[in-house]
């Protein structure tokens, strides 16, 4: 397996966005990702890694998507035309957004009922990457006639899901290219593959060995206090130290063990806001690049 990590970050600024680029070039790393969040402070996705794909023509873009409270039809261009401003540079993993705070109502549909709607999306998004012309009626909604252009560079434009549920996980095997889960252990990540595999082979598919990865939100500096209490809900009996690690020493130690059962893709996201891109970038490398070797 090629042992990838890339490096995950809400901008909010142009200069982040490209400071944040030109360190990951610098260091080696592997990837941005730039998350859509309707509720938070952050960049478009599509329009950060628009601006990159023209500042760092070497990097691999990222973008984490909502695939609910968007017309598929005008996502599906949106994402064909990054990528091919691109070059076909272009990563994307589907989410329905987040449970918390103002996003729900954001997205104008809650995400615990959206996988019909993403799954449908995916389905016409795809007959449009193809270049067809669809007439298509569906949880996603109704079109007839429709066609777009261009098309992305890549053949097909793969789309990873996310999510641990299980409908989630059945979904993922059933059209999804690939899973990238967060807020997950080693052992919880296992079984989920389990379910996906059988998932899809039940429908006569087979998901690359190369497809399977894990977001990590990581803290440098120890847990602050109250942070375990906060995360109990969350951590469904998993220990906090399994999915969330607290020093750069930590991070490397939990990749070899989702390595060990099956994974090969990450992305780094820290959970605290970088004031100095290079510096944090600097560090994180020297404690986790030699697994990406």
């Amino acid at each position: 397996m090629k042992i990838r990590i890339g490096i995950g970050a809400s901008a909010t600024t142009a200069e982040e966005v490209r400071s944040l680029g030109q360190a990951i070039l610098v260091t080696g790393f592997d990837s941005i990702w730039l998350p859509e969040v309707l509720g938070q402070p952050a960049i478009d996705p599509a329009v950060g890694l628009s601006y990159l794909a023209g500042v760092h023509p070497a990097l691999k873009l990222g973008a984490t998507m909502l695939f609910t409270g968007v017309n598929p039809v005008a996502l599906a261009k949106r994402l064909a035309s990054l990528d091919q401003v691109s070059g076909g540079r272009l990563l994307v993993t589907a989410v329905p957004g987040l449970t918390t705070g103002s996003e729900p109502s954001a997205i104008g549909l809650s995400p615990k009922v959206a996988g019909p709607v993403i799954e449908d999306a995916l389905q016409v998004m795809r007959a449009l990457w193809r270049g067809e012309t669809i007439d298509h009626e569906g949880p996603a909604g109704t079109f007839k006639g429709v066609s777009i252009s261009p098309l992305p560079v890549q053949d097909p434009l793969e789309v990873w899901l996310a999510g641990m549920a299980e409908r989630s996980l059945l979904r993922c095997g059933r059209v999804g290219d690939g899973w990238l889960p967060t807020m997950c252990s080693p052992s919880q990540v296992a079984r989920g593959r389990e379910v996906i595999e059988a998932s899809a082979s039940a429908v006569g598919r087979v998901i690359s060995d190369e497809h399977f990865g894990v977001s990590i939100g990581y803290l440098p500096s120890g847990y602050p206090d109250g942070f375990s209490d906060r995360m109990a809900k969350r951590l469904q009996d998993e220990a906090l130290s399994d999915v969330i690690p607290s020093r750069y020493d930590d991070i490397a130690p939990l990749l070899d063990r989702f390595i060990a059962v099956g994974f090969s893709k990450f992305v780094l996201r820290p959970l605290l806001p970088i004031l100095d891109w290079d510096a944090e970038l600097e560090t994180l490398g020297e404690a986790v690049l030699h697994v990406q070797r």
